[in-house]
């Protein structure tokens, strides 16, 4: 009799490990149930909020949709951040599930992803912004040089969007921790070149513009004095 309880004792330690298991297996999987339902509401009203704020026509503006749709991608920019939400509340989730079965180095590895995560989202509303803004300054540098009558206006306001654009994507990169110290400070080094560059072309460019314009105002200027009340 004593050997068979022997023989059994494993047995009946292994069952109560089981017995011990199975709840904690059911809260994990309530739990990622609960967790995708919630990043699929989560992943739609993101979508809808952007859009309700015209972030979408932001993004279309600056160009990053017709990057995308170029690259193959259909989705817009404003449906890969819902999506990048998405995936953060599901990774939220498997960390609670893993952490309620003991899975602490699952946890810890999906913790460090969680962490980036939000990293991803400032640098992709960094690229929207500052693509968007670059293409508006483009824009006003190749309205104000045609209206001063430069030959180059549009060269120097594509010069003008891309070195914005480099800017704008190495604070992205830094914000994902992408990109040494040396090619940030290589880059100002170029880029204040190029504003000094562009500066000069615009002053020497613009020059007889303002001539003209001062000289305007100033006739403008004496002719409302001369016929003033105290004229005659």
């Amino acid at each position: 009799m004593e050997n068979v309880s022997v023989m059994l004792e494993p047995v009946r330690v292994f069952l109560g490990h089981v017995g011990d298991f199975l709840p904690r297996l059911a809260l994990a999987a309530a739990v990622v149930i609960g967790g995708w339902l919630l990043a699929k509401l989560a992943r739609m009203a993101v979508d809808k909020g952007l859009r309700a704020v015209n972030f979408n026509v932001i993004t279309e503006r600056s160009g990053m949709d017709g990057f995308l749709a170029q690259g193959g991608i259909r989705s817009d920019t404003t449906g890969i951040l819902a999506l990048v939400i998405y995936w953060l509340v599901v990774l939220a989730t498997l960390i609670i599930a893993f952490n309620s079965l003991g899975l602490t180095y699952i946890t810890d590895l999906l913790g460090q992803v969680v962490l980036f995560v939000p990293k991803v989202i400032v640098a992709l509303v960094i690229l929207a912004f500052g693509a968007y803004f670059a293409r508006f300054v483009g824009n006003a540098v190749v309205t104000y040089g045609r209206n001063v009558g430069m030959q180059d206006a549009e060269f120097l306001g594509r010069v003008a969007q891309y070195a914005i654009l480099v800017f704008v994507a190495l604070i992205a990169l830094d914000q994902v921790n992408v990109g040494g110290e040396i090619v940030r400070q290589s880059f100002l080094i170029v880029l204040a070149g190029a504003v000094f560059g562009l500066a000069l072309a615009f002053g020497l460019g613009g020059r007889d513009w303002a001539a003209e314009q001062i000289q305007r105002w100033r006739t403008r200027g004496a002719s409302d004095r001369s016929s003033g009340p105290d004229a005659g």
